[in-house]
């Protein structure tokens, strides 16, 4: 792929952006939102309806809602809703801001267990308006803590149409900024008693500064099945993975094609697409579309499903890249009829018929038409197939396009292709020379616009570089005090322990599935891994003296408690509240149960470990678990600010912060309680630390806790 080429890769991702990364920040200036030559196409097209052109014109030009989705794999979701529909909506329903009443939030129809929720409110209100600044912080602080993703609606469609098991091998081939990569891990996750679902996500983008945003969504739902990778998506490098001791090539049972588009079903949001719009931006977008999607289903399993998306309207970047796709295919792919899938979804059908138009306005309905001077910019594939047969033969109107006035949301078009057997031009490779893939052997190949790397050629880095994947050995010294001191049952994976260097002290310690280890040993010279792993453990300077030099990280502890079976302190709600309102309560503060337990433990990291009673509904019916520190006569959590704020929410206390930094929370009836939020608030208003790292951990305080020091180093797994 030339440098020209990937560059318009990277600049034309704003509709992609745009949908994906539904913040909250305020709008455009005011943008005359007119363009002719869109009104124009648009209606030669026939796409819309008869009679709903204005409609869908008018929904445009409205801002796009507001829409929430709640994290599902996380055993708190069911919690998190209660909070919403019980407290926030409660509160917004009644408003009215600015002359415009706020209608109560909607929980969007064909999402499932009203799991995703859409307002009218535009982004720019809830980010300014007096009246809702404690549902904004509710969202910002939950968004940050991962139970909550501030999505587009139609952005939401592409991983439900997947179908996504525990044990599938995920590839996202164009997954920045990364909202759907977050679906997708919470999918693998959908069953929490299993720390380490046999399935992962692959996540890739071409930018190596767009990964990064990438790694920042992904983290938040602290998986040890992601893996973020830096590729060019039309020639991602074939992986192999160790099998029975040999061998085999990675096939991908479920892939998310979601290429670069001009984004012209962003308008609402993107309003910089008024002015922008022209048809020569999908014609240039065609052929990379087409060999991203090409290189998609090379590398899909056959048996499995692959989603092509995209966020414009036009034919040429929709039908016109599946109909290619198919064409070539010879009957190896099929469009998968998801009719039924999601009950509730207002969808077109895809269209069998269209035409191309330059941006001078000149139309052409076959390639027989079109000039020898335009062939480098106009390509047969942009055409329908003119065979009537073959055409019938391919279900086009199983593809789906979804119109901003049906149902409130942006533009959107998903196609879902089912890999019968292996790609023709894999076919006609003999076996043993690596038939599927046969750069994989001595000789490279291209053909239908596939772009394939020599073997085991020396990668050009483009962008930071990477610090090592290093796993640990089972008989590696940092293990001989952790598993005394945690009791690690014998089931603990110590192959999937990894670092970061390959020199001087480990400063944490990440734990990935055996799947992604198998990934990561196979191939460290075809693909650049910007992250992957969940902290498990960090450091402490000087923990050793407190019997272990390493401490429990709290983003790795739903993955890692599983395995520990000593140093836990069963505590109740109350003893929760009182952990995360107070800085360094005394152990006596704690109710009785817990603090016999704590007595009975030396001081050093600790596990606080809530299991709901089933029997009392009043308080949160799903497990809590926090890092802490026994200190010489107190006890605190170590749990970043977000995440505090979070389980207080579900412990029915109120966290709020106003405008001049003043803390300000409440728990009902409880005076004692609304003073020690407070105080919490200010100090952490005052600079207190939004990680766990951060918290002070220096000094011993006044009530006598000698707490950890942490060695500085790299936040997360990426450098």
């Amino acid at each position: 792929m030339g440098k020209r080429s990937r560059q318009r890769q990277k600049n034309q991702t704003a509709g992609r952006d745009s949908r994906d990364n539904a913040g909250w920040g305020a709008g455009y200036a005011d943008i005359v939102k007119e363009n002719k030559l869109f009104e124009h196409y648009y209606k030669e097209q026939g796409l819309v309806p008869d009679g709903e052109f204005e409609q869908f014109m008018e929904a445009l030009r409205e801002p796009l809602p507001a829409t929430i989705r709640i994290t599902g794999y996380k055993s708190h979701a069911k919690e998190i809703l209660h909070c919403l529909k019980e407290k926030y909506f409660k509160d917004i329903q009644e408003l009215e801001i600015d002359g415009q009443k706020i209608e109560a939030p909607q929980a969007l129809s064909w999402y499932p267990d009203e799991q995703a929720w859409h307002t009218n409110m535009s982004r720019k209100i809830i980010r300014k308006s007096p009246l809702l600044e404690k549902f904004h912080q509710f969202l910002v602080s939950e968004t940050e803590s991962g139970n909550i993703s501030r999505q587009e609606a139609v952005s939401m469609i592409p991983p439900l149409l997947l179908k996504i098991e525990p044990h599938h091998k995920i590839l996202d081939m164009c997954a920045a900024p990364g909202s759907k990569t977050a679906q997708l891990i919470e999918m693998l996750h959908s069953d929490m008693d299993v720390p380490f679902p046999e399935g992962f996500v692959i996540a890739n983008d071409v930018d190596n500064k767009r990964c990064y945003l990438l790694v920042h969504q992904a983290k938040r739902l602290n998986s040890p099945c992601i893996m973020v990778v830096n590729h060019d998506a039309s020639c991602i490098p074939t992986l192999q993975i160790d099998s029975d001791g040999k061998k085999d090539i990675l096939f991908y049972d479920r892939i998310l094609c979601d290429v670069p588009c001009s984004g012209d079903g962003t308008m609402r949001k993107n309003i910089d697409v008024w002015k922008k719009w022209t048809t020569s931006n999908s014609l240039h977008l065609h052929g990379l579309q087409l060999r991203i999607a090409v290189r998609g289903v090379e590398q899909l399993a056959v048996g499995g499903r692959m989603v092509y998306s995209t966020c414009s309207l036009n034919p040429i970047e929709d039908e016109a890249v599946i109909a290619a796709l198919l064409e070539k295919s010879e009957g190896a792919l099929e469009l998968a009829d998801c009719s039924a899938d999601l009950p509730g979804l207002k969808w077109m059908p895809g269209v069998t018929s269209w035409k191309l138009m330059t941006k001078e306005g000149q139309w052409f309905s076959d390639w027989s038409e079109v000039p020898s001077s335009r062939h480098t910019q106009i390509r047969p594939t942009m055409f329908p197939p003119k065979d009537p047969e073959k055409l019938a033969s391919m279900h086009l109107e199983r593809c789906m396009r979804i119109l901003p006035h049906h149902q409130n949301t942006g533009g959107f078009f998903v196609a879902v292709l089912e890999k019968k057997s292996l790609m023709p031009w894999n076919k006609r490779y003999p076996k043993g020379n690596g038939a599927e893939f046969p750069h994989l052997g001595t000789t490279s190949f291209s053909v239908f616009f596939v772009c394939v790397p020599p073997p085991l050629k020396k990668m050009r880095l483009f962008g930071y570089k990477e610090d090592p994947f290093v796993f640990l050995t089972e008989d590696d010294p940092v293990f001989t005090t952790i598993q005394s001191f945690y009791d690690l049952s014998p089931g603990f994976p110590k192959l999937n322990v990894l670092t970061r260097t390959h020199e001087g002290k480990k400063r944490h310690l990440y734990m990935v599935s055996k799947e992604l280890r198998n990934v990561l040993l196979n191939n460290s010279e075809r693909m650049k891994v910007i992250n992957t792993g969940v902290k498990v453990w960090s450091r402490n300077s000087d923990g050793e003296e407190f019997g272990c030099a390493f401490r429990l990280a709290q983003e790795g502890i739903y993955t890692l408690q599983p395995y520990i079976r000593s140093r836990i302190i069963r505590v109740s709600v109350e003893d929760i509240k009182v952990l995360l309102t107070q800085e360094n309560p005394f152990l006596s503060k704690l109710e009785d149960d817990a603090h016999a337990q704590a007595k009975k433990l030396g001081m050093g990291s600790i596990v606080l470990k809530y299991i709901p009673n089933p029997n009392n509904p009043a308080e949160p019916q799903c497990p809590i678990q926090l890092c802490g520190w026994r200190g010489k006569t107190s006890i605190r959590a170590f749990v970043p600010r977000n995440e505090r704020f979070h389980y207080l929410r579900m412990l029915g206390v109120e966290v709020f912060r106003d405008k001049q930094g003043l803390g300000q929370k409440r728990r009902d009836g409880d005076k004692e309680g609304k003073e020690e939020v407070a105080d919490e608030v200010e100090k952490e208003e005052e600079g207190a630390a939004e990680n766990e790292e951060d918290l002070d951990l220096e000094n011993a305080n006044e009530n006598g806790s000698s707490e950890p020091k942490t060695d500085s180093g790299n936040q997360g797994t990426s450098s």
